[in-house]
């Protein structure tokens, strides 16, 4: 049996072009989805998955990030004053014990492959889970708990994956599949970004991983691929021959927050699946719909 899944590592260095002037103060992780900050929701996916320790590989300015998770003394002793238990319950609830939070500075922005060799030291020498909060999935059982289960049955790595359009497959890793059974895929290879004309198949990785350890003795080579970056998905590729490989076609709908159309389909998305906002929010829409389509 794999051992257990305990920690997970959130690459959250990005400097998030896509969205100044908002970045410009604020990480990108910080800005909010409905009620919550991008990257809360990633980390409540992961403790529903069991995840008992969060790596953030972060860089200089993203301290908001780190602190959002910790306690916050001076605000919860006015709220408990003031009798808000409501709000109080809010602040509290996405704190993490201390210990539990642990952060690093990847410096420079060399790849993702990079961002997760520096979490190395950290991990240590066991099974662990890379979430990229960009990747947001409204699903009834996490994301990340369904791989976890699978990593349970197959060991080796095991990745989130779901099929893209064919004049897509050069924005992802692409997985060369050898044979499937039910959601699981079982990889021969796998492919960084390729030309549609050369992709072996469409089925893509998202932003969710559980990857066995043997990977951090490749990224350690520092060997760069696409964009001249050092590409997880390359060292991935270079270890199937010492630990299996699968894609899990997860249960659920992802939203690329990466981008401004995707972060704002997540806000209507998860704005839909809120009991108290749907009844408001359903009809608005239908109104902006038909004022557009005047």
């Amino acid at each position: 049996m794999p051992k257990p899944v305990r920690k997970a590592v959130l690459p959250v260095a990005g400097l998030g072009t896509r969205f100044l002037p908002a970045t410009k103060v604020i990480p990108k992780e910080m800005i909010p989805v409905i009620d919550k900050p991008v990257v809360q929701y990633a980390i409540e996916e992961a403790r529903a998955a069991g995840i008992e320790e969060f790596i953030f590989v972060s860089a200089e300015g993203k301290e908001s990030i780190a602190q959002h998770f910790s306690a916050q003394p001076w605000l919860e002793k006015n709220l408990a004053a003031k009798g808000k238990t409501a709000e109080l319950a809010l602040v509290t609830g996405c704190t993490l014990p201390p210990g539990k939070i642990h952060t690093v500075l990847q410096g420079d922005p060399l790849g993702l492959g990079h961002a997760v060799w520096c979490a190395w030291k950290l991990v240590g020498d066991e099974p662990f889970a890379v979430i990229l909060p960009d990747d947001m999935v409204l699903s009834d059982k996490p994301c990340l708990g369904q791989l976890i289960d699978a990593h349970a049955k197959v060991g080796g790595h095991v990745v989130a994956v779901e099929n893209v359009a064919k004049d897509q497959t050069n924005r992802y890793g692409i997985l060369d599949v050898l044979s499937e059974e039910g959601r699981i895929a079982k990889a021969k290879g796998l492919v960084e970004k390729p030309k549609p004309e050369e992709a072996p198949s469409t089925l893509a990785i998202i932003g969710r991983y559980v990857l066995d350890p043997v990977v951090f003795k490749e990224l350690d080579k520092k060997t760069k691929g696409a964009g001249n970056e050092i590409q997880l998905t390359d060292a991935l590729n270079r270890t199937i021959s010492e630990v299996p490989f699968h894609g899990y076609r997860f249960e659920g709908r992802r939203y690329d927050c990466g981008t401004r159309v995707g972060f704002v389909e997540a806000n209507v998305a998860f704005g839909l699946a809120h009991p108290e906002m749907v009844g408001r929010l359903l009809p608005l829409i239908e109104k902006l719909v038909s004022q557009v389509k005047s």
